[in-house]
């Protein structure tokens, strides 16, 4: 947005309270790897990020460097170890009160993203004190966690990733898997996320999907960045035990749903259902010959009977890991602009209610693309053209 800004002469400042991109340098494990491929990683400005491999994957430390690097070649008028601690309305404007000070400006836009704290369910207090417990955000790797049994809750990307890094290491390992989203790697010798650019899905928009509240707490693919699948049939042959969704735990048994069967058959058939229409893209498009022919995956093989209970209290568990998803924190900004659940209202980034605020790093802010880094090109073109628009008004 700052480059965004620069090309259209708008004067503004971008404030950190840390150091740039540090949220993935502190509060990243390092073996965490991004979902998308290298050569979706371009970001509008005068000079390229030298990304060697575009089939790779960056680690969480170089996503760290790209960041910086990219903010330096576009000269960002960045103010670091600056901390906002609220916005409030002017008769014109906004004015933005920090720990250095208050800023005045007639827009405001609100970067910090939709992973400011994990989600953590409350019956996490019911496991007993022996248990160590972990989210994505302080994970500290797997060779700093205690001897014995982990249990990892959730099966998105970062729930499957841990699972797999864990197991590993020799550890048993348990993964309670709820809804998710199941994906390969690649399609007919593509990288799936060429087929989802390619077809179109992620460019669909904001406002054309039907239920969007249920769209933009959709899991995130069960998708690793490297070629070694992570889906539940590979995370299960590597030995990890599959049980269904974390229902409670009470007086340190986890109780899990008998689901487990049911929404395995859906993840499967909504896979399907994709692959059909990539398929159909490729007839339509005249591609179908040159490329490998259409293939389909096996159903997710499960246990016939998943154990539906697990004391914590035997020692058989030392660790959980709660992959269970991140919310964005944005009460700092003290202003009435948030839905009954707590989330900021806006309309594909513009806050609603509030002219001159705009919000960015959103799931799906303006697009399916907008959940990924690459997808902030066109956002951030939306949005600065939005905000220019109001500046001359």
């Amino acid at each position: 947005m700052s480059h965004r800004l620069t090309e259209r002469s708008v004067d503004h400042v971008v404030l950190e309270r840390s150091d740039v991109a540090d949220a993935w340098r502190t509060k990243r494990w390092p073996g965490l790897r991004l979902l998308t491929p290298n050569w979706m990683l371009g970001l509008p400005g005068p000079v390229a990020a030298d990304l060697p491999e575009p089939d790779g994957h960056l680690t969480a430390p170089e996503v760290a460097d790209l960041v910086a690097g990219y903010a330096r070649r576009v000269a960002a008028p960045v103010r670091t170890q600056v901390t906002v601690q609220a916005v409030r309305r002017r008769p014109v404007g906004y004015e933005v009160a920090t720990d250095t000070g208050a800023w005045r400006a007639d827009a405001v836009v609100v970067a910090t993203g939709g992973s400011a704290h994990p989600v953590v369910p409350a019956c996490s207090a019911g496991a007993p004190a022996s248990v160590a417990q972990h989210t994505a955000l302080d994970y500290p790797g797997p060779d700093a966690l205690p001897d014995g049994g982990v249990l990892v809750i959730g099966a998105s990307a970062t729930g499957v990733q841990l699972a797999a890094e864990v197991r590993r290491t020799g550890r048993p390992v348990t993964l309670a898997v709820g809804e998710h989203v199941r994906l390969p790697r690649t399609y007919r010798g593509r990288d799936i996320f060429w087929w989802l650019r390619a077809t179109g899905v992620l460019g669909e928009r904001h406002d054309e999907i039907d239920d969007l509240a249920r769209a933009r707490r959709l899991p995130s693919p069960q998708l690793v960045g490297s070629a070694v699948p992570v889906d539940l049939a590979a995370l299960a042959a590597t030995g990890v035990r599959l049980v269904g969704r974390l229902a409670r735990i009470d007086a340190g048994v986890a109780r899990f749903s008998g689901s487990l069967h049911n929404v395995c058959a859906l993840a499967d058939l909504k896979m399907d259902r994709l692959l059909r229409r990539a398929d159909d893209w490729a007839a339509a498009t005249g591609l179908d010959g040159t490329l490998p022919p259409p293939e389909r995956f096996p159903r997710t093989t499960l246990p016939d009977r998943p154990l539906l209970s697990l004391d914590l209290a035997t020692g058989e568990i030392r660790t959980v890991l709660w992959a269970t998803g991140f919310r964005p924190d944005h009460s700092w900004l003290g202003l009435p602009l948030f839905d009954r659940n707590g989330r900021l209202r806006h309309d594909g980034g513009v806050v609603t209610d509030a002219p001159g605020l705009y919000a960015l790093g959103l799931p799906l802010l303006r697009t399916r693309a907008s959940t990924y880094i690459h997808g902030a090109a066109a956002d951030t073109e939306a949005l600065a053209d939005h905000l220019v628009a109001g500046l001359t008004r």
